[in-house]
C-alpha cells in the first residue's frame, strides 16, 4: 500500500465562505488545475482540481448543500445554501470523480497552481486530454 507522502500527495483542506461546508483532498503541493472557459465557471472563477472520489472527503456541511443542474444534467453543482459558495462539485467531464475549487483550499499546503487552460467550445478534445486527472 502507497503512503500519502510517498504518492507525491499532500492533504488539502477547505470549505465554503462561511465554514459550514468543509472537505479534505489529496493531491500535490502543487496541482494541476483547469481554468474552463465555459459560462459557469468564467461567471465564477471556478480553478478545477480534478480527483478521484477516493481522494476526496466531506468532512462537514452535506446538509447544508443545495445542488444546481443545467445542460445535460450530468454536472451536479453543489453550493453553500448558507453562503453561496460552491467550493466542490461532481464535473461533467469526470462524473465518478469530484473538481475542488482550487481557490476554496485553506493557505498552507498548496505551494503554486499549474494553471491549464481547459476549452469547452472543444469539450470533447479537452475531456480527452484530462482524463488521467481521476485515474487512482
Amino acid at each position: 500500500m502507497t503512503t500519502l507522502a510517498a504518492s507525491g500527495f499532500v492533504t488539502h483542506r477547505g470549505g465554503c465562505h462561511c465554514r459550514r461546508v468543509r472537505f479534505e483532498v489529496d493531491a500535490p503541493a502543487s496541482p494541476e488545475v483547469l481554468e474552463c472557459n465555459c459560462s459557469i465557471c468564467t461567471m465564477t472563477g471556478f480553478l478545477h482540481l480534478i480527483v478521484p472520489a477516493s481522494r476526496f472527503r466531506l468532512l462537514s456541511g452535506e446538509s447544508d448543500l443545495a445542488e444546481y443542474s443545467f445542460n445535460t444534467g450530468t454536472a451536479k453543482h453543489l453550493f453553500c445554501r448558507h453562503c453561496g459558495i460552491k467550493s466542490f462539485y461532481v464535473p461533467r467531464s469526470h462524473p465518478h470523480g469530484f473538481s475542488v475549487n482550487a481557490r476554496c483550499l485553506d493557505a498552507g499546503t498548496v505551494s503554486f497552481f499549474h494553471i491549464t487552460p481547459f476549452d469547452d467550445t472543444d469539450r470533447d478534445a479537452a475531456t480527452a486530454a484530462v482524463a488521467h486527472l481521476t485515474d487512482a
